[in-house]
C-alpha cells in the first residue's frame, strides 16, 4: 500500500495558504527574538513562495510557465533550508521550533507526495 497521497492538485491548493502563512505568521508569533532573520527569512520565502506559485503549470496556477517538477524541487531545497536554519544562523527557542517544524511539514509533503510521472493531472485552463 503507498502512502503516497499527495498529488500535484492537493500540493496546488496548499501552496497559497503556505506563502501567506510563512508572511504572517512571523509577525503573529513575534519571531525575531533571537535573530532578526529569523522573521525576514519566512517573510521573504512566504513571499517567492507565492510568486512560484502564481508561475507554477499546476491547477492554482495563474500564468503557468514553472513546471511542476521544478516547483516541487525548490520546495524540498526550501524545507532542507529551514531545518538547518537554526544552526545555520543561531536561530533558538520559538525561531527555531518553527523553522525546525515548518521546514520538518515541507519536506513531510514532499515525502507523502505521489511520484511526479503519477502526479500529472490534466490542468483545466
Amino acid at each position: 500500500m503507498d502512502i503516497r497521497f499527495v498529488t500535484r492538485r492537493i500540493h496546488a491548493y496548499l501552496d497559497y495558504p503556505v506563502a501567506f502563512g510563512l508572511i504572517g505568521l512571523p509577525f503573529l508569533l513575534g519571531l525575531g527574538a533571537s535573530n532578526p532573520l529569523a522573521l525576514w527569512l519566512s517573510v521573504a520565502t512566504g513571499v517567492a513562495a507565492f510568486v512560484l506559485t502564481v508561475l507554477t503549470d499546476h491547477e492554482t496556477g495563474i500564468i503557468r510557465v514553472v513546471p511542476y517538477s521544478l516547483h516541487v524541487a525548490v520546495d524540498f531545497l526550501v524545507g532542507l533550508v529551514f531545518v538547518a536554519a537554526p544552526f545555520l544562523f543561531g536561530f533558538s527557542g520559538l525561531d527555531a521550533w518553527f523553522y525546525w517544524l515548518s521546514g520538518g511539514a515541507v519536506l513531510t509533503v514532499i515525502a507523502l507526495s505521489r511520484p511526479l510521472s503519477e502526479a500529472r493531472e490534466p490542468v483545466s485552463a
